[in-house]
């Protein structure tokens, strides 16, 4: 069973403003969390928000800017996953995010 990948109101206006290969990184990422799951550790940076319980972040596109995507886990039973953020990496509050 595959999981249902969603965005926030917020993060989908977020998305629609990145450059073209970012907003297409991004929906690489959610094609990967629709099939394997939300624990992605082959993107970069890829890592769990401490102190945060079934949240994850991971890097878009390195440099300046870096752009960063924040997604959490809504439910185990039903495979749900809730994209909270995307953006630059400045701009990522990770402790309000999640």
């Amino acid at each position: 069973m595959s999981w249902d990948v969603k965005f926030t109101g917020k993060a989908e206006k977020q998305a629609r403003n990145l450059p073209t290969k970012v907003r297409e990184n991004l929906f690489a990422l959610v094609l990967e969390i629709e099939k394997i799951g939300p624990a992605r550790t082959s993107w970069p940076n890829y890592g769990k928000i401490k102190g945060k319980k079934d949240c994850y972040h991971c890097h878009l596109k390195k440099g300046k800017p870096t752009y960063v995507t924040v997604w959490k886990v809504k439910s185990k039973e039903n495979k749900t996953v809730e994209v909270k953020y995307v953006g630059t990496h400045e701009n990522a509050d990770y402790e309000r995010i999640c």
